[in-house]
Parts: C-alpha cells; structure tokens; sequence
C-alpha cells in the first residue's frame, strides 16, 4: 500500500455515524452564528460553540448580516417573549406576522373582566367619556356572560355520567362565547410568542410604524427586551434560594457569575430596527389614492364570504390589494373601479407601492398575489382574531370601524339573546359603545380617530380578504367548521366551503366537513 494509500485509509470517513443532539444555554445570537458557519467551516456545532464568543458573533453578524444582507441568518436565533397587559387592538397587531408563533389568553375560558383596559393618550374631558364607556361595556359584558349561563343551564340537563364542574365549566364558555361580542378592542389580554430574529425585526418596525401610540410604545418595548437581559427562570430561582438560606450564597453567586450571566437575546440583530417609512408614506399616499378613486361612494352590501373570480388580470389584482386595506369598500366593488381605470393611471397606482421601498424592504403584503382562492370576508371581529391566526395565506386587513354595523351571538342548539332575555340590553349597550366611539372619533382630540377604535366591541363587523391555495382553504374550512370551535367562524369556514362546492363540484367531495346549521351538542368541546 503506497503513503497515499495509507494517508487515505486513516482519513476515510466512518459509515452510518450521523449524530443528533439537542442544544440548550447557548445566546441565541452566538447560536446562529454557529448555525450560519456551516455553510463556511468543517467544525462541528460543539466545536463552533466552544470557540465562539458573543463578540465574534456580533462582528460576523454586522459584516454578514448589516452589510451583506444575509437575513436568513436571523431566522436561526429563536427568542422567547412574554407580552402581557396590552390591549385586544394591539394583540391583533402584534400577531400580524406570516412567520409568528405564539399563544394568547382565550376569552372563552378566562373571565376578562380582571383584565382592565387600555386608555389611550387623550384629553382628560374625553378621557373621562371613554372610561364611562368602557365600564358600561364592562357591566353589559359581566351581565350578558351571567344571564346567558342561567339560560343555558335552563335547556342543556346535566348527564347523570358528567360531573358538575366540568358541567358547570363547559356552559360558563358557551356564555363566554357569547358575552365576548361586548368586549372593547381596549380591553387588556397577554400572550406568549417565540419568534426568530429576523420576523422579530420585521415585527418591531412595523408596529414602530403604526399610527397608534400604544403599538408603538409596544414595538420599543419588544425591541429593549431583546437588546437588555433576558429574565432568567433558573437564575431567579438560585437567588430565591439563597435568600432564603437553603443553598450557600458565597457559592451561588460564583456560579451566577461564571455560568448564567446575564443574557442579552439579540443585541446586535434588533439595534437598528427602526420605524419603516416604506410603510408610512405607502399607507398614507394609498389611502388618500383610494378616496379620489372611490369619491365618496357608498359601500354597497356584501355577502359574509365572497369568493372572488379566478380569472382575473394581475395588475388589476395587485393596485386593487395596494388599495384595499386602505379603505372600507369590499374587493368586489374596490375592483370595479380599478377595472374601469385606464392602463396609465392604473400603472401609476401600482407604482404607489413601490415608490417609497428601502434597499431591504420586503415587498408590501400586497404584492402576494396570484392565490387560486381569495375570499372576501365581512365577520365580527371576535371571530376574526381566531381567523387571523392562519399563517398559510396572506390576508389584508382594513381598519376597524363602525361602518358595517355589529354582528348578534347566533348558534343552531343555543338560546338566541331574545329567548335567554337579553336582546334589549345587548342592542342598547352596542347602540352606546357605537354612540361613544363616533363622538371621539369625530372630536378635535389628538389621535382620536384611532382612540376611538379601543371602544369597538368585538362584535363589530370588519373586513379582511384571505389569499391561499386549495389546501389551506379545505384545511380552514375542514378545522373552523368543527363543533367545538366558536359559531362565529364556523358560519365562516361553512359558507368558504359551500363558495368552494359551487364553483368547483368536483372538490366538493375532499372536504370533511361539519354542518354548522346543524344544532350542536353544547356540552361537546
């Protein structure tokens, strides 16, 4: 065997030996620059990990990703984040990402009345109105929730086989379910995200972006959470324990010192992200562009799901979805007056939304376009939120109004509010909340057309258009119609379905599907 041989032999790799193990304890943005050296060194991730400092991290992280614009490495540093105490309005905000994980507080099994509420920056006259509104809310909601359970129990028996707590729990959500429809949008919730570096910094300058001042004040929040120390649960836990004697002090403060220091998530990622005025000054030029188009007209009725053509020019498509979330008028008639524009003026509407874009500015939602299923869905904004949390499609949200009026609790099995007794109270705290919201909105107050949206209840009605693929509508359809999901989207995923059948009866057949006219099992969950 000659050296070459020999040198070849020691060297050859051992067959069948791939090796997998978790990773724990490593910062997140020394984790993804060990991560990103795959693709540019022969170590092993232990090895990267043992030889990386949070310094190298940072230098590789400003070459490769400021200067570059290498932004999948920021998809490799995955952050916790805890969010509590903000209002319904700026939760639905914060989770308006395609790329967002996370879990929020269920207003079917938490009673919202602890929650308390978001007042926003106004004067102390119309401060005082809003807070008056917003306890009539509160006290409409508390005796809806009530009375809708006594009617409950009135109509669904006790099976001898169910224990009385889980009897009296089920029917307490049904109630919720219904009383829901009075919470205000300023109404406090808190949720859990885990999120990558690079949706974190999308996420943080688009709410920095928003024309609300708490959305902003969130979005820095979120940005000085990555940027300082990370809450450390074991940490904590080893202080706890040594102030109260039962591990030695002297050592446990060596060993915080050497091995859990304090950790900074993503200091280096999230330094620069800043407020995006691609997104302000495009939002601000396509609304004023939507009121000359539309010049006042009257927004014409709609059904709850309007599947839209399949045949359809893609630029009419694109200035018609630029135009969209800056109006209140259904695709439908938003289109035909893009329809009707000549090819120039049409060119220069489509141009509205590139005008402004930065050198790493991501397309405006917009611009995802070319879905072989759109739907046009007018619903209650209650049951939206659960909507909204289908990643799998675009979706293009307009904003919260009183224009198409309120949606009443409506489910096939379940005492309507006139048979339970509460229609008269229920209208009349909607007439008020409605009443309130449009004198601050048309008030002189600073920012009170967007503070008078925190006294919307979610009953209101609001519009949002969903772009996907077939499979993700059969997976809507299939997931949102079941019995044990709230009556408000399951009309929804019903009538996307049935839109679906009659255009396509061939696909009809794929679905598994659940009749939402059929009355449900109120004890079923």
């Amino acid at each position: 065997m000659s050296d070459n041989q020999k040198h070849a032999a020691d060297h050859k790799p051992s067959e069948n030996t791939t090796e997998v193990y978790a990773i724990h304890g490593a910062e997140p943005e020394v984790l993804a620059y060990a991560m990103a050296k795959y693709s540019r060194s022969a170590l092993t991730m232990r090895e990267s990990l043992t030889e990386i400092s949070s310094q190298k991290a940072e230098q590789f992280l400003n070459t490769f990703y400021f200067q570059y614009g290498h932004r999948s490495i920021a998809d490799l540093a995955h952050i916790p984040f805890a969010v509590e105490k903000l209002s319904l309005l700026a939760a639905i905000a914060l989770v308006d990402e395609a790329r967002w994980d996370g879990q929020e507080r269920s207003t079917r099994y938490q009673d919202f009345r602890r929650s308390g509420w978001y007042t926003p920056h106004i004067d102390s006259h119309h401060r005082a109105d809003y807070t008056r509104a917003i306890e009539a809310l509160f006290a409409a909601y508390n005796d809806l929730s009530a009375g809708m359970f006594e009617a409950l129990k009135g109509v669904v028996p006790r099976p001898g086989e169910m224990k009385e707590d889980a009897y009296a729990r089920t029917l307490k959500a049904r109630a919720f379910d219904a009383a829901r429809y009075l919470l205000p949008l300023a109404t406090n919730t808190s949720l859990g995200q885990i999120v990558n570096a690079r949706t974190l910094e999308t996420q943080v300058s688009r709410l920095l972006s928003s024309p609300f001042a708490e959305i902003r004040e969130l979005g820095e929040r979120l940005r000085n959470a990555a940027i300082q120390p990370a809450w450390n649960v074991l940490r904590d836990k080893l202080e706890e324990l040594a102030g109260e004697g039962v591990v030695n002090a002297e050592a446990t403060a060596q060993i915080l010192n050497e091995l859990m220091p304090p950790v900074r998530t993503a200091p280096t990622l999230l330094k620069h992200a800043e407020p995006n005025e691609y997104q302000i000054a495009s939002r601000k030029e396509l609304a004023q562009a939507a009121v000359e188009l539309m010049k006042g007209a009257d927004i014409y009725p709609a059904p709850i799901v309007d599947l839209l053509d399949d045949e359809e020019h893609l630029e009419v498509e694109l200035v018609t979805s630029l135009l969209y979330p800056n109006c209140h008028y259904s695709y439908r008639q938003l289109r035909g007056a893009v329809g009707a524009l000549g090819e120039v003026r049409r060119n220069e509407l489509l141009k509205i939304g590139t005008a402004h874009r930065g050198k790493f500015d991501e397309l405006l939602r917009a611009f995802h376009s070319g879905h072989g299923f759109r739907f046009d869905i007018l619903m209650d904004i209650g049951g939206f939120r659960d909507m909204h949390r289908h990643r799998r499609c675009v979706q293009l949200i307009q904003d919260f109004s009183d224009v198409h009026g309120y949606d009443e609790p409506i489910c096939p099995g379940q005492p309507t509010l006139a048979e339970a007794g509460l229609e008269v109270a229920y209208k009349a705290a909607m007439e008020s909340a409605f009443s309130a919201y449009r004198a601050l909105r048309d008030s002189s107050a600073h920012e009170g057309a967007q503070a008078a949206q925190y006294l919307l209840p979610l009953s209101t009605r609001c519009r949002s258009m969903f772009k996907m693929d077939f499979a993700e509508a059969l997976y809507i359809s299939e997931l949102r119609s079941t019995v044990a999901g709230h009556f408000s989207y399951r009309r929804v995923a019903w009538e996307m379905y049935r839109a679906i059948a009659v255009r396509h009866p061939a696909l009809a057949g794929l679905f598994r599907i659940e009749d939402v006219n059929v009355p449900a099992d109120l004890l079923k969950r």
